[in-house]
């Protein structure tokens, strides 16, 4: 096997890491009213991969000696295990599928390129012997960029960048850094913050992400408010076509034409494979502190968000969760194991009991955390503009402790995923964007959305939001989504997400803010950028990829569609 990190064949993340519930007193009663179940002690610690059946490669000898030639035998790949870690990403239908042995077109290879010149040898063949590529970074999609074709009948060979994950050297003096495209994120700013830097790029899936696949998604991280969206930290790149390099240099500004670098950023492997980057990095601040807030409502919480941001004071980051997420956030607290534990849960809940004779309806409350970095006496400035907002709309400061509380547990959401799924019930996210003036509409319908599909379906089903990422002109809204599912989860699925996402585009937000497109999202492209827009992204991948040797059917016409499970073959706007 190349020496190559893998998340686990059938879940999230790593073997031996769980989510458990036993030590959080408040959370099963509120998965209870939430979904209606009752929770279980977790049964599952692993999967045995002897249950899974895979379908064989259907590579040909030829073929298989061809990939042989450019990256060696030792890095191609037919290995079973290793081709269902490569066969899908991780959305929630992605892990349902694979727990229940419904693949459908698995790679026949994966090959695992050391440099750039393999990977453009392996382009070459891909041309000339009509095979289908698709890169592959840490696997963490959730809007099903890595599958196939379920009809492809041609050779799929899934290329496996991880051998490609050095930081190979870095500008000081302009604050630039050129790293491979293959790179996890906790190796590469191990090796930024080795020399005083870092990217400050931290997406939800960092642990089990690439740069590479940041970029190929357009992602956006926890503190994109500092550093900027990777759309705003990429300068410069390298991607390998068949007919040769794209290279472009680590410019601060050009004006040359339409941007080559923006029509990578985002093409999802349509374009050709990023196998490098020139990104912005910054030296690591000499102090950070996260605190958190407590506002009364919502909409005075978003105002508040709105107007740090207006105020210009440079956060890290400043997210807000909504009620049902703040109910949701503490109810994930673990009992108190100490006598200094104990204390301040009393204190929290004394704290609660002052609000609640103040006239504040608890169940209404909402938590912010706001992000601090720099000088120390920098951060007591920014800390002050931003106290004096916050207490203009009514908020309570509640200090660094859940603030530091936050920072610590901020990758582990997706292991309450796959909990949830062995409880029988899905957990998953849809995000989007709109303007400040469209933030409350869309909230507001996207809630009402959920609701009739859960209605319809007949199910008690939970939503909550949080606002994590804020522009000079308007910011994106995080919803969660949960419902008990049955033998019918296809449809189940397919109707709430498409109520969510049609909901977006209806209140003037967009269709994704950071996920990207794959197959999951394309259904709603023409009303998000127009149909003449579909037209001309259409004609740049006929161009580019005539023979749609690259990972086709992925951002536009994909043929596996929401809308397919739930009998339809159009868009959101024939529902």
């Amino acid at each position: 096997m190349p020496n190559v990190k893998h998340q686990k064949w059938w879940g999230w993340g790593e073997e031996n890491v769980f989510f458990t519930w036993e030590n959080k007193p408040a959370f099963a009663p509120l998965v209870k009213r939430a979904v209606g179940i009752d929770l279980r002690p977790r049964q599952r610690d692993t999967v045995d991969f002897a249950t899974a059946d895979v379908p064989g490669s259907q590579i040909s000898d030829d073929d298989l000696q061809a990939l042989r030639e450019i990256v060696g035998a030792t890095h191609t790949v037919l290995d079973d295990e290793l081709r269902i870690v490569h066969w899908a990403g991780k959305s929630v239908t992605d892990i349902i599928k694979t727990l229940q042995n419904r693949f459908e077109r698995v790679p026949d290879a994966v090959v695992y390129p050391g440099s750039e010149d393999e990977v453009q040898a392996l382009v070459k063949a891909a041309v000339e012997r009509d095979l289908v590529l698709i890169p592959f970074g840490g696997g963490s999609s959730i809007s099903r960029s890595l599958q196939p074709r379920p009809e492809e009948t041609r050779t799929v060979v899934s290329v496996n960048l991880g051998r490609l994950n050095q930081v190979l050297e870095i500008d000081e003096v302009s604050g630039l850094a050129r790293i491979q495209a293959g790179v996890l994120g906790p190796d590469m700013e191990e090796q930024l913050n080795g020399r005083g830097w870092t990217l400050g790029h931290f997406p939800d899936s960092f642990n089990h992400s690439t740069l590479g696949g940041w970029a190929a998604t357009r992602s956006s991280g926890m503190q994109s408010d500092k550093y900027g969206d990777i759309a705003d930290i990429i300068r410069g790149m390298n991607a390998v076509r068949p007919g040769g390099v794209v290279k472009l240099r680590p410019l601060p500004s050009t004006s040359t034409g339409p941007s080559l670098r923006e029509m990578f950023i985002g093409s999802e492997g349509r374009l050709g494979i990023i196998t490098e980057l020139w990104v912005q990095v910054h030296r690591i601040a000499e102090h950070r502190e996260v605190i958190a807030y407590m506002f009364p409502t919502w909409q005075q919480g978003l105002t508040a968000m709105r107007l740090i941001h207006e105020a210009e004071v440079h956060t890290t980051f400043a997210r807000i969760s909504d009620a049902r997420e703040t109910e949701f956030s503490l109810a994930t607290q673990k009992a108190p194991t100490s006598l200094k534990k104990t204390v301040a849960a009393k204190g929290q809940d004394a704290l609660w009991a002052v609000m609640r004779r103040r006239g504040w309806d608890t169940s209404a409350m909402c938590i912010a955390y706001v992000c601090f970095e720099g000088a120390k006496d920098d951060v007591a400035r920014k800390k002050k503009v931003v106290a004096g907002i916050v207490k203009k709309q009514g908020a309570l400061t509640l200090g660094s402790g859940p603030g530091a509380l936050y920072d610590q547990k901020k990758f582990d959401t997706p292991y309450l995923r796959d909990f949830l799924l062995e409880q029988g019930v899905i957990g998953d996210v849809s995000e989007t964007a709109a303007p400040w003036a469209r933030l409350t509409t869309v909230h507001k319908n996207v809630y009402e959305a959920a609701q009739s599909a859960f209605d319809e379906l007949g199910k008690t089903g939970w939503i909550m939001s949080h606002m994590s990422h804020s522009y000079h002109s308007g910011a994106c809204l995080y919803f969660t989504f949960a419902f008990e599912f049955t033998e019918d989860v296809d449809r189940e699925y397919a109707l709430v997400k498409t109520r969510i996402q049609q909901a977006f585009i209806d209140a003037g937000g967009t269709l994704s803010h950071h996920h990207g497109v794959g197959a999951e999202h394309s259904p709603w492209m023409e009303q998000d950028v127009s149909p003449e827009g579909v037209e001309l992204m259409r004609g740049l991948f006929r161009t580019a990829d005539p023979g749609e040797n690259f990972n086709p059917g992925k951002v536009l016409d994909s043929p596996d569609t929401l809308f397919k499970v739930l009998g339809s073959e159009g868009s959101g706007q024939e529902q």
